[in-house]
């Protein structure tokens, strides 16, 4: 079996690209979980990313419900920073013990 070096990156590239056009995919892809029968709503698109949240103003203080909303959608926010960075971290320490992978590899631009 003759493997060329050539093809392996052309299917590399390739690959890449196809990632790169699924990527722009899951950003378009939106849901809307709910729970209290709809008193919270909160809406991510395919990428996993927070749209936004909505709870009802019966469920707290009328007046607390925006700053509720946005603290949500914060630690929401920062929670899935986190787990990207530790995502990136394994992912590079499975690329580090392949030989000949490019330093940098997997992109992190990828999961954002």
């Amino acid at each position: 079996m003759n493997i060329n070096p050539f093809d392996i990156l052309k299917n590399a590239q390739k690959i890449q690209e196809q990632m790169g056009v699924f990527q722009e995919k899951l950003g378009t892809i939106t849901v809307t979980g709910s729970a209290g029968g709809g008193m919270v709503e909160i809406d991510l698109n395919g990428r996993i990313e927070m749209l936004g949240i909505r709870i009802a103003p019966e469920v707290v203080n009328p007046h607390d419900v925006e700053m509720l909303q946005d603290l949500s959608v914060a630690a929401f926010t920062n929670a899935m920073e986190k787990v990207r960075e530790a995502i990136n971290r394994e992912m590079g320490a499975l690329a580090g013990g392949i030989p000949g992978m490019p330093p940098g590899f997997p992109s992190t631009g990828g999961m954002a």
